[in-house]
């Protein structure tokens, strides 16, 4: 098995690009959420603002974790099961799109051929 890091498989390029679309989509969702229960309340709704930004919160993190896969030479990533399993825990907003991207993002994971390419990735340096 080629660990090299310029080759990247494509369940990882794969893993990638479903967590950008499914990030995009979980901000614009959680924003559209708050919106309309804030201005739909006339204000009252403010109050629940804490629960219904919580989709554009884990889409910000799709976000970065995503572009640091995609990135040439990709930088370590860590929790890519943990951002999964909240992909599969949105569900509770009616977001039926992130729970099939955090099945398959479990699945792809899982592969010994992903494992192992993520686990090649050189841990970053910090800088001084």
């Amino acid at each position: 098995m080629d660990t090299n890091l310029s080759v990247k498989p494509g369940k990882v390029q794969a893993i990638s690009i479903m967590m950008l679309i499914n990030g995009i989509l979980n901000i614009l969702a959680g924003l559209g959420i708050t919106a309309s229960i804030v201005l739909g309340t006339i204000g009252i709704g403010v109050i629940c603002a804490p629960f219904t930004i919580l989709p554009s919160i884990l889409g910000i993190f799709e976000v970065i974790y995503a572009a640091r896969l995609i990135s040439n030479p990709p930088h370590p990533v860590k929790n890519l099961q943990t951002i999964a399993i909240l992909e599969i825990a949105a569900i509770v907003y009616g977001n039926g799109l992130s729970l099939i991207v955090g099945i398959l993002n479990l699945v792809f994971l899982s592969e010994p051929e992903v494992k192992s390419y993520l686990d090649s990735i050189p841990p970053e340096i910090p800088a001084v």
